[in-house]
């Protein structure tokens, strides 16, 4: 079997709750939103009328107030009584609170998925990891994004932790349009993949000290690469 077969697999298996949820009308709203604002095509004060986006997108207004109720939740929309929404940006106190919650509960699953994964999960895992070192030459951001969603749900998964694991995949679509933002930067794809590798290696050596730091620096760094990505607009 080949890495690619053992990676399709294995992205298929590790989040299907989450996989279902990116698909959802209201979801595909919030990331097209999310991304709109960070880029800064929708600026902070501007308000988010339900019907207008309803119009704009086709759809009803039931998926667009879902959507706003999730960007509420990242800090990028701001719902006032009486007012409406109108969009925000979390204050760099707030960003960083997040990222470092973040970064504590992954770095949490990795420690645990050091002691804890399967022969079978270690070998998904390395096969994930592999089709993000192949997307790397493709230079395409959203196919690493999301094959990167499946890299850290394995990890979740491996921790063997159902309750964790649902706390960190809350707390990681929190903090995903940010995440998401910072694979602009140019050279980011191959930076995360070293960053990866330093993850993955601790884990197959069983070193959950040494995957809970790989992986609570490597957020961390998420983090900085969003702010760099911010500052350039």
């Amino acid at each position: 079997m080949t890495l690619d077969e053992r990676a399709r697999p294995a992205i298929a298996r590790a989040a299907p709750v989450a996989e279902r949820r990116r698909r959802t009308l209201a979801e595909e709203l919030r990331l097209q939103l999310a991304d709109e604002i960070v880029r800064g095509a929708i600026p902070p004060g501007s308000g988010l009328d339900e019907t207008e986006l309803a119009r704009r997108f086709g759809v009803s207004r039931t998926p667009v107030r879902e959507a706003i109720r999730q960007l509420a939740a990242s800090g990028l929309v701001e719902v006032r009584p009486h007012r409406g929404a109108v969009v925000a940006r979390p204050s760099e106190e707030r960003l960083i609170g997040m990222f470092e919650a973040m970064a504590e509960l992954e770095a949490l699953c990795a420690g645990l998925a050091a002691e804890r994964m399967a022969p079978s999960e270690r070998a998904e895992l390395e096969a994930v990891h592999e089709e993000l070192r192949t997307l790397i030459q493709s230079g395409d951001p959203q196919r690493y994004h999301e094959v990167n969603e499946a890299f850290h749900a394995v990890i979740y998964a491996g921790a063997h932790n159902d309750y964790l694991a649902e706390m960190t995949h809350a707390t990681r679509r929190r903090v995903q349009p940010f995440r998401r933002a910072q694979f602009r930067n140019l050279g980011r794809l191959a930076k995360s993949h070293v960053e990866h590798d330093q993850v993955v290696l601790a884990i197959l050596r069983g070193d959950r000290e040494g995957a809970a730091a790989a992986m609570r620096a490597h957020i961390m760094l998420v983090c900085q690469e969003y702010e760099a990505y911010a500052d350039s607009l």
